[in-house]
């Protein structure tokens, strides 16, 4: 039935596209986002270095940035409003250069035009997990499904990467070559280099919560987990926590914004949901110490030199289900802890190694030196110009 219903939907798709298709294309670019960080970045510098350009972004409905920074015009693309869904596949069926977040499916029905760029503008700047064609989950799918992936990595001109090691997962996870990666750096660790915009968001959350001045902060951002929704639960002993550590540290909460814990009035001045914050780079810079397991978070987190511990009380069931990069244990920037008890004895005798920290940056960020959005649209604008003038150039001597 799931497979039917995605048949259906990329049917749908196909025919649109197909009629859109017809259109010439535009000097534009369309962006399609469900995290949302890469393409703000990327869409300022794009704003700021070529003010002609078109720019147009599909936003589906779990992205969390509203994109209110830019001029862009943002489209809510979701097949429940149809009007703007057709609207963009318009865009994307007419547009030079199309960058998108993450993995999505209907590109698999996107016969796009030669000289149309699409670029992998991949959301994280590194992998734990294991993702794409070496997703355990995949040997379970059909085969018209795994052929659908494959279908989709075929159509990246470019993937954008930051280091040589996501290059080379990229090469397995997508099956592409060498020569498709542009190796600007991740656009969104532009801001940790930003030294007066970390010094902004510092003092708008210390006037937001004082207690930070006073106390020492621990951000805990889990990896969302497919269960979360139906039993939400919190795998640490609040309560214990609380007593050993409440005299010195304050507890942040960065949980899926789904996710609904009432746990602040059970433990005041001492544990704080800040879930709803869209982006969690200003929480990454007031924290003193980085609580998470399988996300993404200490690939940029690595480049603040702070510590992190990894929380990984399902390790061998995530393994099994999701998977992890083969060197996952090793390369960890942090210890490893299955319950409070070893996590909170970590934080109070500091056993970190921060030069572990920053190896894990220098093999992961080789690329990202705060200036990756700058690189990322001078490489893929200058071959735009260039293809265009040499167009110009054959038609004016035909």
């Amino acid at each position: 039935m799931r497979e039917l219903a995605i048949s259906l939907y990329l049917l749908l798709f196909k025919f649109i596209f197909t009629l859109c298709r017809l259109f010439p294309l535009e000097r534009k670019t369309t962006f399609i986002s469900s995290f949302g960080d890469n393409v703000l970045y990327t869409v300022k510098e794009l704003e700021r270095m070529h003010s002609k350009e078109k720019i147009f972004i599909l936003k589906t409905p779990s992205c969390r940035e509203d994109f209110s920074e830019t001029s862009a015009t943002t489209i809510l693309f979701t097949f429940t409003s149809f009007i703007q869904f057709v609207r963009g596949i318009y865009h994307i069926a007419t547009s030079r250069v199309i960058m998108a977040d993450n993995y999505f499916g209907f590109l698999a029905v996107t016969d796009l035009k030669d000289e149309v760029d699409c670029v992998q503008l991949w959301h994280a700047a590194g992998a734990l997990k294991k993702f794409g064609l070496m997703d355990p989950s995949i040997n379970s799918r059909t085969k018209n499904a795994r052929e659908r992936f494959r279908t989709v990595y075929s159509r990246f001109t470019h993937v954008v990467v930051g280091s040589e090691k996501m290059t080379s997962i990229f090469k397995r996870s997508f099956g592409i070559s060498d020569d498709k990666f542009i190796r600007s750096g991740i656009p969104r660790t532009d801001f940790f280099y930003q030294l007066p915009v970390l010094s902004k968001y510092e003092k708008e959350l210390a006037a937001q919560f004082p207690i930070i001045k006073q106390k020492k902060v621990i951000l805990y951002a889990p990896t969302f987990r497919d269960g979360d929704l139906i039993n939400p639960k919190i795998h640490l002993d609040l309560a214990r926590m609380y007593q050993e550590l409440g005299q010195e540290y304050v507890l942040f909460m960065r949980l899926h914004p789904a996710v609904k814990l009432d746990t602040a009035n059970l433990f005041p001045n001492f544990v704080y949901d800040v879930s709803h914050y869209k982006n969690i780079n200003p929480l990454l810079t007031i924290s003193d110490i980085l609580i998470t397991d399988y996300s993404s978070i200490p690939f940029e987190y690595s480049l603040l030199n702070k510590p992190m511990i990894f929380y990984t009380y399902d390790l061998e069931e995530y393994m099994q289900i999701r998977g992890v990069e083969d060197s996952y244990i090793a390369e960890l920037p942090g210890p490893i802890v299955k319950n409070t008890n070893s996590l909170i004895k970590t934080i109070k005798f500091h056993q970190y190694d921060m030069n572990k920290v920053n190896a894990f940056s220098r093999n992961w960020n080789t690329y990202s030196k705060g200036n990756a959005s700058n690189q990322l649209v001078s490489i893929l604008y200058e071959k735009e110009q260039s293809q265009r003038a040499n167009v110009s150039f054959q038609l004016n001597e035909g």
